[in-house]
């Protein structure tokens, strides 16, 4: 792959993207968008194709020092928030240029969609082009800006919101602020979710079809702390009881299933919990088992056993027995050959941008910030009876009182938030979603070298919890964020 930069140029698009079918037609046809099919080609790539998950995993506290295993600069300098000196996949500058090239493919065919003479024809695509836009740009602000918070968000430094297609190499951006960003994430999203169309996609995993449109509404929501409108999105992504069908089956099918079939199952377009799935250039897959800051005894100890609020055995399969290759297969990797005899070329890993458990989650969450505590509890015993191999509802049900037991606390919020956390935390080990609820939540991260000759903690007002962003980005007036 390509590791040039060129920030929020066109061309990037074309570049970044290069193993799209897209490519291989006539090489600009952003002058010629004429049809359903060309524009839908040119919305496939509006989706990052980049890895967060290498970063996000390595900062938040699912990462421990082995004491061994492979070391490099995009797992260890996340680990102690030292700015990572590297543009390799997995990296801050690969992920900022990732969503820069979605969203310039966004805007270009937003901007070809205005121009058609016959518009109702294009109203779905326009629909995928204005979630695409904001989705990339929510990524963005969440790891480059500090977390939102109606306070300070007005005067916290944002990131360059994109609104139109790139016709120069270098264009001149400001950052703005935070709320800026969150309001214009918001338009879009008002203005796109009535326009999904789930009929016009032949595989609609791979694009925002109606429940993930929905499911990515609910995670901004959250951030912004509208815990109403979390439930009405929640409830329009799975009206009535169907969240339950669509959970993993972790206690029954994927029990029995062997290393590699549950490695290629989990990232599946067939799995109903998978509701947007993208395919990215990643050594992430093959590589997360063996890193050196990882998951570890003490942390498998702390997430993935009976050690929890509700007290119950989880499902989840563990393999590896030592710190060094400790790991929850995942990630099937696709290797793709730089042509057909040789033996070098690039890997990639299909990821879950967005599943039916964060739904759970982030809906459970709400229910408990509107003191909803039962119908929280009631949510949560549904994820744990597809969690543990033969749920019995008297022995392994979480209740208010085992949560406030637990955390020895007699705050029935406080007990119930940090119980959702818990379960989310175990349920996306590997996947770099807890760095999102530690920033949504202020939790400090405690890192230590194995030696414990090196420890940090960072606080929620660390400024090294905002990722740094790319000093090529400065060539385009972006100021950097302080250290």
């Amino acid at each position: 792959m390509k590791r040039t930069l060129i920030y929020f140029s066109a061309a990037a698009l074309f570049f970044f993207s290069g193993c799209e079918k897209f490519l291989d037609h006539e090489p600009d046809q952003r002058a010629d968008l004429n049809s359903v099919e060309k524009m839908s080609e040119l919305l496939a790539t509006a989706y990052p194709k980049g890895d967060y998950i290498t970063m996000a995993e390595s900062m938040s506290d699912n990462a421990g020092d082995k004491g061994g295993g492979t070391v490099e600069a995009i797992n260890q300098n996340p680990y102690f928030f030292n700015d990572v000196q590297s543009k390799d996949e997995g990296s801050p500058d690969y992920y900022w240029e990732a969503c820069y090239a979605a969203i310039s493919a966004a805007n270009h065919a937003l901007d070809a969609i205005g121009k058609v003479p016959n518009p109702n024809e294009y109203k779905a695509l326009k629909g995928e082009a204005l979630l695409a836009r904001a989705y990339a740009h929510f990524m963005l602000v969440t790891f480059f800006s500090k977390v939102y918070n109606p306070a300070t968000a007005a005067s916290d430094p944002g990131i360059p919101y994109v609104t139109e297609p790139e016709t120069v190499v270098i264009k001149k951006y400001e950052r703005k602020t935070v709320q800026y960003v969150y309001d214009m994430i918001e338009k879009d999203l008002n203005e796109g979710l009535p326009l999904i169309n789930n009929s016009i996609y032949k595989s609609p995993k791979f694009h925002f079809n109606t429940t993930a449109a929905r499911a990515f509404a609910v995670r901004f929501y959250l951030f912004k702390r509208d815990y109403a409108k979390v439930l009405e999105q929640a409830n329009l992504a799975f009206p009535g009881s169907t969240i339950s069908a669509n959970l993993r089956p972790w206690a029954t099918s994927y029990a029995a299933m062997t290393y590699y079939v549950l490695q290629a199952q989990y990232t599946r377009s067939t799995e109903n919990a998978n509701l947007l799935l993208v395919e990215t250039p990643s050594v992430w897959g093959r590589n997360y088992a063996s890193y050196r800051y990882g998951l570890t005894n003490t942390i498998q100890s702390a997430t993935l056993s009976s050690n929890n609020p509700a007290g119950a055995t989880l499902a989840y399969r563990v393999y590896g027995g030592t710190d060094l290759v400790l790991n929850i297969p995942k990630f099937y990797e696709h290797f793709v050959r730089a042509n057909a005899n040789a033996q070098i070329g690039d890997p990639y890993n299909m990821v879950p941008l967005l599943t039916t458990e964060e739904v759970l989650f982030n809906k459970a969450e709400a229910y408990v910030e509107l003191g909803r505590y039962q119908e929280a509890v009631s949510l949560i015993n549904t994820f744990l009876s597809t969690r543990v191999e033969d749920y019995d509802p008297g022995l392994d049900a979480l209740t208010i009182a085992k949560a406030m037991a637990f955390y020895q606390t007699s705050d029935t919020k406080d007990a119930l938030i940090k119980s959702i956390l818990h379960f989310k935390r175990a349920e996306f080990m590997h996947e770099g979603m807890r760095w999102f609820d530690m920033l949504r939540h202020g939790i400090p991260v405690v890192h230590q070298s194995f030696d414990k000759s090196t420890s940090i903690v960072i606080g929620p007002e660390d400024p090294r919890r905002v990722v740094q962003i790319p000093q090529e980005a400065a060539t385009s007036g972006i100021e950097l964020n302080p250290r």
